[in-house]
């Protein structure tokens, strides 16, 4: 075989591999879970914004506060998270699913009392159902 024969066929081969490749891409109503784990305010409002307008679009959202994300959520923080705890009300309002890491929560000393309405504290069938939901995409901040 020639030297050109054997690049024809590799590129060839690259070509049937990459055409079998389907795209990631989002149907019109694949659910968006967003993993949120940071309490860097502009962080934790980067994710919220993001959720708030995917959810916009037609698209269910789910919001994982865990690791010091906790504290975004937590009443006793309002003042340093005012803004970010207005667009967790909002999303509570339109619909979205606001789940809390109850081992982060007792990890951060946070209790489940001192959560913004309409937070859940998370477990292995709800956060699990959400996260493993067919087509669900998934963000982490």
């Amino acid at each position: 075989m020639t030297f050109f024969k054997r690049i024809f066929a590799v590129v060839l081969l690259a070509l049937g591999v990459l055409a079998t490749q389907a795209p990631a891409l989002a149907g019109p109503n694949d659910p968006l879970f967003v993993n949120l784990t940071s309490d860097e305010p502009h962080r934790a409002q980067m994710a919220l914004v993001f959720g708030a307008n995917q959810l916009k679009r037609g698209h269910p959202l789910t919001v994982f506060f865990n690791d010091r994300a906790v504290h975004v959520a937590s009443k006793a923080n309002a003042e340093k998270f005012g803004e970010q705890q207005k667009a967790i009300a909002d999303l509570v309002a339109a619909g979205a699913t606001m789940l809390v890491c109850p081992m982060c929560s007792k990890h951060y000393g946070v209790a489940e009392a001192d959560f913004l309405p309409g937070l859940k504290f998370g477990n292995p069938e709800l956060t699990g159902g959400a996260l493993f939901n067919d087509n669900t995409k998934t963000l982490t901040w």
